[in-house]
């Protein structure tokens, strides 16, 4: 019910060309371009002016953006309402998130939903948490396990309701029998002349590794970037290099240590949950969240049960 063509300009105004921005709402630039004008039209105001590559907008196009979130959010909020009217919790949830974070919360949430609401239907999509974010926006997804970082929106932004839901230490991954190695745990300045091995672009984990490793006083020597989990347990098997092993995520079969880090700053990732501003309340993401918890719950528990491993 609300104007698409406000979400084309909140994406243009985060993306800042209108070919970035045509790229994050899978469009044409012209369909960009032509939706822009027709906007700008209906509304008898100038919202754009072009900057070079770039486009400027101006303070009636701010005023719209304005309006255009709070709009949204109060549409959230009437949708909720409207839904909360109906019989019980069913339809169709949508969850979005990083593979480890789907894999340690997303599905027993699911799987918790289906024992105590089965007439809700989970559909589950991997994403990095930047598109998570987008497909928010886009209606695509309904909850959202997203991880901070420096291309995800501040926990200040209106457009979303960002709950952190889970802290998830790192450990050192290191071959058997590799000198560092310890079962009492080592400090990570001690692998600075380690290759690493993990993924540099569009990926989640590289900005926590290199954050931690300059925290601990050097910069990664990486030699290989692969992104999944078992390749990269395989690759440090081998000898190939270390990693940061989350330990939300279970060891592979493969003859490598977890080590666990020591000092006063060990490197961990906060998971969050993100939703539309105003849709909390609905009945399928409200039951969706509750699951969600539970599961971080469990987890907690399961974690300080068995220690470090």
């Amino acid at each position: 019910m609300i104007d698409h063509r406000l979400h084309v300009l909140q994406a243009l105004a985060e993306h800042g060309t209108v070919t970035a921005t045509a790229g994050a709402l899978h469009l044409t630039p012209s369909a960009v371009s032509q939706q822009m004008r027709l906007l700008a039209r209906d509304l008898g105001v100038e919202l754009l002016r072009p900057e070079g590559r770039r486009v400027r907008l101006t303070p009636a196009a701010r005023i719209v953006l304005r309006h255009a979130d709070a709009l949204r959010a109060q549409w959230e909020v009437a949708q909720a309402e409207l839904a909360q009217l109906g019989a019980g919790t069913q339809g169709t949830l949508r969850m979005c998130g990083v593979s480890s974070a789907l894999a340690a919360l997303g599905a027993p949430a699911a799987a918790r939903l289906r024992r105590t609401h089965p007439l809700v239907e989970s559909l589950i999509v991997e994403e990095e948490s930047a598109e998570c974010y987008r497909m928010l926006l886009a209606d695509e997804t309904d909850v959202a396990l997203v991880l901070p970082g420096p291309d995800a929106p501040p926990v200040t932004d209106t457009r979303f309701e960002q709950t952190p839901l889970l802290t998830d230490r790192q450990d050192l991954l290191v071959p058997q029998g590799h000198r560092l190695a310890r079962p009492g745990g080592v400090e990570l300045a001690e692998a600075a002349e380690e290759s690493w091995i993990v993924k540099k672009a569009n990926n989640d984990t590289y900005p926590l590794v290199t954050a931690a490793c300059t925290a601990a006083g050097f910069t990664p020597r990486v030699t290989h970037q692969v992104k999944e989990w078992y390749a990269v347990s395989s690759l440090v098997a081998d000898g190939f290099g270390v990693c940061l092993m989350p330990r939300i995520v279970p060891l592979p079969r493969h003859a490598v240590t977890r080590v666990p880090l020591l000092g006063a700053s060990v490197p961990a990732r906060r998971f969050l949950t993100a939703v539309r501003r105003g849709s909390a309340a609905h009945p399928l993401v409200a039951a969706g969240l509750h699951a969600l918890g539970e599961a971080a719950a469990a987890h907690t528990g399961a974690s300080a049960e068995t220690g470090p491993e």
